[in-house]
């Protein structure tokens, strides 16, 4: 995964694909590719039968590879902004090494380099270079200052956070008032991270956490509560209650506008 710092100095978090799904893209646009110069061939070759000078044909069917091995590869990555037949299938696209969109001068080395690396030498040098390269570049994309990324990723499932047993009980009668936004979002972030931290600095960075909550908590834990189970135990029981406030307040709405579309003067 790269990381990019935009001019605001936010980082973005970019993953390269793979060479495997780079290889399997490039195969089913190279496919593709022969296919459609294939139709061409046997269009020109039955349409302009005997009609046409040979050498007139020849130059047809040079256009012919040109349009579909350049100019289309071109044109349909410049337009897409990075994308093609196979990217579309594997969830990929063609990015600059700053992650902006690619241009037609991005696109246009891009596509002359192929025609030397996957098309004349079937894809040897194409293989050697990115193979051997962290983010699977070709020769083509060195010299764009491109690579190509990931689109489709699976996010990672919210972690959850379990009410500890042994503080069930005084949490269900605990009086836990709204606590603000910034203190909420640093306690879930230290729970979703406990797990990768250093123990002393989890414990302290526990503590000093379990302080500032308690002072939207009424009454205390149990004596000897440790500050980690105490903060797993007041976010999950406000989980709860906020997921039954919520869901009694859907209730109440579909009720109301339920009776708001009926048709007036029903029962008459």
């Amino acid at each position: 995964m790269s990381t990019v710092v935009t001019g605001e100095a936010v980082v973005l978090e970019l993953r390269a694909a793979s060479f495997a799904a780079r290889a399997l893209s490039t195969i089913i646009d190279v496919i593709t590719a022969l296919l459609l110069l294939f139709l061409l061939f046997y269009l020109v070759g039955n349409t302009f039968s005997g009609a046409l000078d040979p050498a007139l044909t020849r130059a047809l069917l040079l256009a012919a590879v040109v349009l579909v091995i350049l100019v289309i590869p071109v044109a349909v990555e410049t337009l897409s902004r990075g994308k093609s037949l196979g990217r579309l299938i594997m969830g990929l696209r063609i990015v600059r090494d700053d992650g902006g969109a690619v241009r037609f001068r991005q696109a246009f080395t891009r596509g002359i380099l192929a025609v030397l690396e996957i098309y004349m030498l079937a894809g040897s040098l194409a293989f050697l270079v990115a193979v051997f390269n962290e983010k699977s570049k070709r020769l083509g994309d060195m010299l764009a200052g491109t690579y190509a990324m990931r689109e489709r990723v699976k996010a990672p499932p919210p972690p959850v956070v379990v009410m500890p047993a042994e503080l069930a009980p005084w949490a269900a009668l605990a009086d836990i008032g709204r606590l603000p936004d910034p203190l909420s979002r640093r306690v879930a972030r230290f729970l979703a991270q406990a797990e990768r931290m250093t123990p002393p600095a989890r414990a302290a960075l526990g503590a000093s956490l379990a302080t500032e909550v308690s002072a939207f908590v009424s009454p205390p834990p149990p004596s000897g509560t440790v500050p980690e189970a105490y903060l797993r135990a007041v976010m999950a029981q406000r989980r709860d209650r906020d997921f039954v406030r919520l869901s009694a307040q859907r209730v109440r709405a579909g009720q109301v506008a339920e009776r708001l579309h009926r048709l007036p003067f029903a029962d008459r």
